[in-house]
């Protein structure tokens, strides 16, 4: 059965098929294929794509601009105080107005809530550029990147090492029990996620032949691991707990120890970005050959862009 996601918002993976992902990052090879040839679309052309964002990006904001452009849209960048977005206004009558005059609506902030209310009431796609609770965007640029690295996800042994309970670790666990990957998160347990979200994804596991596991021990954990992923340890939001987490989580780093753990010389390294180097990643590892971050960033790109293009285009 062919897959048709037009109209549909991108707010967390849990929403969508393992051949609806699927669908996303054959679509975002193919205009990646088609951007490396110079070929310019024009899927997205007379839309109009409002950009809210609460929070500073680099890859994010970028992305959506550009893939807008080279699809032919008009990307408009709304700021925290560009709009009155719960301040003078609240979430619903922002929707409803934003909805009338754009096509789709991207929205990067703290609460999940506010991107489901968007999605909710203005009667277009919302795309979740990221929440404190997931980022889903990410996880489809991770998983291009691991596709084109080991041409497969099913069966890829992917470990997080770092804070278990911040986005990257819920939407890395989410999106691994869609598709079939053994996923590991090795940190302290009281960095563990939501018992409720972990039960939610072991059932999916259950159908897809992907496991879910939880270790404190590191070099346990990466033990036959194809890629490491870890992020920085405190959030946005939570820079004032950087000290804490430093205790906490030093023996999470990854450096050049934990990759040699892994048994394995084609081991590689994954980071959302920006990196903190020094605390949970070496510059060593950051800069060696096993790095592939860039290429990972480099996918925000074709795998927003095919999402934009596969819930949009006409």
């Amino acid at each position: 059965m062919p897959v048709n996601l037009k109209g549909r918002s991108f707010l967390t993976l849990k929403d969508f098929t393992p051949e609806e992902i699927e669908y996303l990052l054959k679509l975002s090879a193919d205009l990646k294929a088609k951007k490396r040839m110079g070929i310019r679309g024009n899927l997205l052309a007379g839309k109009n794509i409002a950009l809210i964002f609460e929070k500073p990006s680099t890859r994010t904001r970028c992305a959506f601009t550009v893939a807008c452009i080279d699809e032919g849209a008009h990307p408009e960048y709304l700021g925290k105080n560009d709009i009155q977005l719960g301040h003078k206004e609240d979430v619903k009558d922002t929707a409803r107005v934003l909805g009338r005059m754009f096509d789709g609506i991207e929205f990067r902030g703290f609460k999940q809530s506010v991107v489901e209310e968007l999605a909710r009431y203005s009667g277009v796609p919302v795309w979740n550029g990221l929440t404190d609770t997931y980022h889903p965007t990410q996880i489809l640029a991770d998983f291009l990147t691991i596709q084109e690295n080991f041409g497969h996800l099913k069966g890829i042994r992917l470990v997080y090492c770092g804070d278990g309970r911040n986005n990257m670790a819920n939407s890395l666990m989410i999106g691994s029990a869609k598709m079939g990957i053994h996923f590991v998160i090795a940190a302290p347990k009281s960095l563990w996620p939501e018992s409720s979200l972990v039960e939610t994804c072991q059932a999916i596991a259950k159908e897809t032949g992907a496991t879910i596991q939880f270790m404190e021990d590191a070099l346990e954990a990466v033990k036959g691991a194809d890629a490491i992923y870890t992020d920085v340890w405190a959030s946005m939001g939570e820079e004032d707990k950087m000290a804490e987490r430093v205790a906490l989580l030093s023996p999470y780093q990854v450096n050049s120890k934990l990759m040699a753990a892994t048994g394995k010389e084609s081991t590689i390294f994954l980071h959302c970005l920006p990196a903190v180097k020094g605390k949970e990643v070496t510059e060593e590892v950051f800069e060696s050959k096993n790095s592939k971050v860039f290429d990972e960033a480099e996918n925000r790109l074709h795998t927003i862009k095919a999402v934009m293009v596969a819930t949009l285009a006409n």
